[in-house]
C-alpha cells in the first residue's frame, strides 16, 4: 500500500497496480451499471472511492516523476490525449486504458462507470506542479498536426472548409465562421477540434493580421436566415456520452482557447509564440461556451438584439474558465448573478458594456465587425495585447485554476444532478 512516507516511484506504481487490479475484477463481476441492485451500486461506489483515493495519493507524491517518465524528461511535448493514454500503459491502474474508454464510448452518460474522473485526478496533480504543469500548458500551445498539414493550402488559397468551421482570409483579416448549424452552433468534440485547427491556421498564416470569430447563418426554422454565435455545449451529445472529458472539457481550455489568449508556440528552440488580436461578432446569442470565448477576445461587437448567458450552473457543470475571468470583467456581484443565478445580459443593457465593446444595429453588423478588425490590424496591437493578457492572467494563475477545474469538472460530469438533467435530452 502507498503510504504518506512513500518509497520509490516503481515500488508505489506496483502497489497501485496490484490494488486497482482487484477493483477491476470486482467491477467486472457486476452487471452493467444500469442493471445493478442497490447493494451492487454500493459495492461499485466503494471500489471507485478506494481506488481513486490511492490514485490521488500516488499522484500527490509522484506527479513530477510520472510526468517526466511520460515525456522522456520533458524532451517531448505530447498533447493531453496522448499523455493520458501513455500513462495508462506506463502506470497500470492510474487512468483508464484505451480499451476501457472505447468500451464506454457508445454508452449514454448515466450508464458509464465514470472512469474519466480518474483522468481528472491525474491532470489535477500534473497541473498543480509548477514544472510539469507549465510544460503541459506550453505543450498544448503547439500547432496541431492537422493544422500544419493544411497550412500550405490555406496560405495559397486563403480559404478552407473544416467540417464545422469555415475560414476565409480577406485583406489580411481571417474570418473564422462557425458552421455547426444543425445544432445552432452548439459545441461538441468535432467543433472543438475544428476551431483549434482554424485558430492555428490564423496564427501561423503570414498573410493574416487579425482573426474574426462569428457564427454562421442558420437553417433552423426559428432562426432561419440569421447568424447565431453559439448555443453552448451540445446537451444531446452530453446525454449521449459523446462529450469527451479530455478532448472537449479540458482540450478546449488548454487548446484553442489558450491559444486565443497566448498564441501558438513555435518549435524554434526559443519558446517563441505567435500572437494575433481577435474580434468577435455576436449575433442573436452567445450562450455558455460562446460567452466564455468573449472573455478572451480583444474586441466584441454585439448586435443590439443579442444576449449573453452562462447557464452552466443550471446544467450542473462549471462554465470553463468563466469563474476566473468573468469577475475581472464585471465584478464579483454581477459575476455571481450570471454564473450562479443564470442571468441573461442583453446587449442593450448598460451592464453589457462591461462585456462587449460595440453594440450595433443587426443590419450593420458586417460593417461594425470590419471596422473593429481594421483598428486591431496595427502592428503595435499584438505586443500590447500580450502584455495586457500577461497582467490579467499570468500563466501560473491559469495553470492553478486548471488543476482544480480538471477534477471538479470531471466529478460534475458524473454527478447525480447533472445526469438527471441531461437525461431530458435524447442522443
Amino acid at each position: 500500500m502507498i503510504t504518506e512516507a512513500s518509497s520509490s516511484l516503481d515500488t508505489d506504481a506496483r502497489a497501485l497496480e496490484q490494488f486497482t487490479s482487484e477493483g477491476v475484477r470486482d467491477l467486472a463481476s457486476l452487471p452493467s451499471k444500469a442493471d445493478r441492485t442497490t447493494a451492487q451500486i454500493a459495492l461499485a461506489d466503494g471500489v471507485h472511492h478506494e481506488s481513486r483515493r490511492l490514485r490521488a495519493r500516488f499522484m500527490a507524491q509522484h506527479a513530477d516523476e510520472v510526468y517526466d517518465a511520460l515525456t522522456d524528461g520533458r524532451t517531448r511535448r505530447p498533447r493531453i490525449s496522448e499523455l493520458v493514454l501513455s500513462a495508462a500503459e506506463r502506470f497500470p491502474g492510474l487512468v483508464p486504458t484505451a480499451d476501457e474508454l472505447a468500451a464506454e464510448s457508445s454508452l449514454a452518460q448515466q450508464r458509464k462507470e465514470g472512469r474519466e474522473i480518474d483522468q481528472g485526478i491525474f491532470f489535477q496533480h500534473v497541473l498543480r506542479h509548477p514544472g510539469a504543469g507549465r510544460h503541459l500548458v506550453d505543450s498544448m500551445l503547439l500547432p496541431t498536426g492537422r493544422a500544419l498539414a493544411l497550412l500550405p493550402d490555406f496560405r495559397a488559397s486563403g480559404s478552407l472548409e473544416l467540417g464545422t468551421v469555415r475560414i476565409e482570409r480577406r485583406d489580411g483579416i481571417a474570418h473564422v465562421t462557425i458552421t455547426n448549424i444543425h445544432c445552432l452552433n452548439a459545441e461538441d468534440n468535432e467543433l472543438t477540434a475544428d476551431l483549434e485547427t482554424a485558430v492555428d491556421l490564423v496564427l501561423l498564416d503570414d498573410g493574416t493580421h487579425v482573426g474574426v470569430l462569428r457564427g454562421g447563418v442558420m437553417t433552423h426554422p426559428r432562426y432561419a436566415g440569421r447568424r447565431v454565435f453559439s448555443a453552448g455545449i451540445n446537451l444531446k451529445h452530453l446525454h449521449g456520452g459523446k462529450i469527451s472529458f479530455v478532448d472537449f472539457l479540458l482540450g478546449r481550455e488548454l487548446g484553442f482557447i489558450s491559444k486565443l489568449v497566448r498564441g501558438v508556440l513555435t518549435e524554434d528552440g526559443l519558446g517563441q509564440r505567435i500572437e494575433k488580436p481577435w474580434v468577435a461578432g455576436v449575433d442573436t446569442f452567445a450562450i455558455g461556451g460562446g460567452m466564455q470565448l468573449l472573455l478572451v477576445l480583444d474586441h466584441v461587437v454585439a448586435a443590439s438584439d443579442s444576449y449573453l448567458s452562462l447557464p452552466a450552473a443550471q446544467e450542473g457543470i462549471v462554465p470553463g474558465l468563466a469563474n476566473l475571468r468573468l469577475t475581472r470583467a464585471v465584478g464579483s456581484r454581477i459575476a455571481r448573478q450570471i454564473v450562479l443565478g443564470g442571468r441573461k445580459v442583453w446587449a442593450s443593457e448598460q451592464d453589457a458594456r462591461l462585456l462587449v465593446d460595440d453594440v450595433a444595429d443587426p443590419r450593420e453588423m458586417d460593417q461594425a465587425v470590419d471596422r473593429a478588425a481594421d483598428v486591431l490590424a496595427s502592428p503595435a496591437v499584438a505586443p500590447n495585447r500580450r502584455m495586457l493578457n500577461h497582467a490579467d492572467e499570468p500563466v501560473d494563475q491559469f495553470r492553478e485554476y486548471m488543476a482544480e477545474f480538471a477534477l471538479t469538472q470531471a466529478l460534475r460530469l458524473y454527478s447525480a444532478d447533472v445526469l438527471g438533467k441531461v437525461a431530458r435530452f435524447s442522443a
